[in-house]
C-alpha cells in the first residue's frame, strides 16, 4: 500500500492573493508529508477552471517540490496530452529532466483533460480528442528509450530527431492513466498502465472498478502495451479530514466536498457557481443517483448532477459523505475498506476549497503519525 497526497490548488479566493496563499500552503503540506512518511505528492493539471483547480503548471510545482525534498515521490496525475498544450517532445523532455533532478522519483500519469473549457482553450473539441491522446500516449515513452524518434501518424508528424535527456529510471518512470469512467479503467488495464481512479467512489465503487481493471490487465495483449514498464496498480481517491473531534472533521470535510462538487459542476455541467459564504457549517448530505440534497440548519437545497460534454453524469460517489472524515479510527476503518476493495494506493485529498490550512495540516499529521504506521 502507498499513501499519497493529491493537489488541485482549489481555492475560494481566486484573486492573486488567494493563489499565492494556496501555493504556499501546498508547499507546506508537501514538506510535512515528506517528513511523515507519505509516498507520493501527486499534482493534477487543469487550465481555465477558476476556483476548481488553479494547478495549471504542475511541471513547475513538482520541480519546486522535488528540489525541497529528498525522498517522496513526484507524481503527475496527470499530464494532459493535447499537443498544443503539451507536445509529446516537450513532455518527454520535461519528465526525463525532472526524473534526473529528483534521482528517479517521478511517477508519470497521462490523460486528456476533462472539459471543453480546457480543450477549447487550445483549439480542440473534447469529443474528438481521444485518438490524438492515444497517439501521443504511445509516442512519449519511445522518446524515453530510443536514440532517435521519427513518427508519421494520423494526427502527429515528427521528423527524425534525437530527444534528450533520457530518464533516471530505466527504462522510464512508471506510467499511469487518469481513470474517471469504466471505459478508461479497462483501457488502462489493457495497456499495462497503472490506474488513477480520480473520482469520489466509495469502497463498493472502487471494488467494481478494481475488477474491471484487473480483468483487463489479465487479458492484455503485448501489442497494446504503452511504454516498456508494465505496472499493475490501482490508486483510489480518498477525501479526508482527520481530527480528534470527529464531528468537527465531518463538518469541515463535507463542506469542502460540497465546494468541490459545486465548482466541478459549474465547469463540467453548467451548474451555478458555488457560494460557500451562504452555507451553514452544520451540514449533512444525502444522495441518490442523480440528485444531491444538502440539508442546512435553515434550508434545503437540491442540485442536479448535470451531465458533462460527453453526456456523462459525475460519479454517484460524490454524493456520499462516507469518506475518511472523522478521527483516526474512522480514517483507518475507511482506508481498510478501500484496501479490501483492491486499492494499491490511497490518494488522500484535503485540498477542497473551503477546508482551512490548519485542518489540512492536522489531517496530514494524524495520517502520518497514526494511519500509515497502522498499515505498515
Amino acid at each position: 500500500m502507498r499513501f499519497s497526497l493529491i493537489f488541485e490548488a482549489q481555492i475560494t479566493d481566486a484573486s492573486p492573493r488567494g493563489e499565492r496563499q494556496v501555493f504556499d500552503e501546498l508547499v507546506e503540506q508537501a514538506l510535512l508529508a515528506e517528513q511523515l512518511g507519505f509516498d507520493v505528492i501527486w499534482s493534477v493539471e487543469h487550465t481555465s477552471l477558476t476556483h476548481y483547480a488553479h494547478m495549471s503548471a504542475p511541471e513547475t510545482f513538482l520541480a519546486f517540490i522535488a528540489g525541497k525534498t529528498s525522498r517522496i515521490g513526484i507524481g503527475h496525475g496527470v499530464v494532459c496530452l493535447m499537443p498544443a498544450m503539451n507536445h509529446p517532445i516537450k513532455v518527454a523532455e520535461r519528465i526525463a529532466t525532472l526524473d534526473l533532478l529528483s534521482k528517479g522519483r517521478v511517477h508519470f500519469g497521462v490523460g486528456k483533460g476533462g472539459s471543453q473549457q480546457e480543450a477549447g482553450a487550445y483549439g480542440y473539441d473534447l469529443k474528438e480528442l481521444q485518438p490524438l491522446i492515444d497517439e501521443a500516449m504511445y509516442l512519449v515513452p519511445k522518446m524515453f528509450v530510443q536514440e532517435e524518434v521519427e513518427h508519421n501518424g494520423p494526427h502527429l508528424t515528427i521528423p527524425a530527431r534525437p530527444i534528450h535527456p533520457k530518464p533516471y529510471q530505466d527504462p522510464h518512470p512508471p506510467m499511469y492513466m487518469a481513470c474517471t469512467n469504466l471505459d478508461t479503467l479497462a483501457r488502462a488495464g489493457q495497456r499495462g498502465l497503472g490506474a488513477l481512479v480520480l473520482g469520489f467512489g466509495g469502497p463498493e465503487e472502487v471494488a467494481k472498478k478494481n475488477k474491471i481493471y484487473r480483468d483487463a490487465w489479465a487479458s492484455r495483449l503485448p501489442e497494446d502495451q504503452v511504454g516498456y514498464r508494465p505496472i499493475q496498480h490501482l490508486a483510489a481517491l480518498c477525501p479526508t479530514i482527520v481530527l480528534d473531534d470527529a464531528d468537527r472533521a465531518r463538518q469541515i470535510g463535507i463542506k469542502g466536498q460540497r465546494y468541490f462538487y459545486e465548482s466541478l459542476n459549474y465547469w463540467y455541467g453548467g451548474g451555478p457557481k458555488p457560494e460557500p459564504e451562504t452555507w451553514d457549517d452544520k451540514l449533512l448530505e444525502e444522495g441518490t443517483d442523480t440528485i444531491i440534497t444538502t440539508k442546512l440548519a435553515s434550508e434545503t437545497i437540491t442540485m442536479d448532477l448535470r451531465p458533462d460534454e460527453d453526456g456523462r453524469r459525475p460519479s454517484g460517489g460524490i454524493l456520499s459523505a462516507k469518506s475518511a472524515y472523522g478521527n483516526v479510527a474512522d480514517c483507518i476503518d475507511y482506508v481498510s475498506q478501500l484496501a479490501d476493495a483492491g486499492a494499491d494506493e490511497i490518494l488522500f485529498m484535503t485540498n477542497m476549497g473551503t477546508v482551512p490550512q490548519w485542518a489540512q495540516l492536522e489531517t496530514i499529521r494524524k495520517i502520518g503519525t497514526h494511519v500509515i504506521p497502522h498499515f505498515r
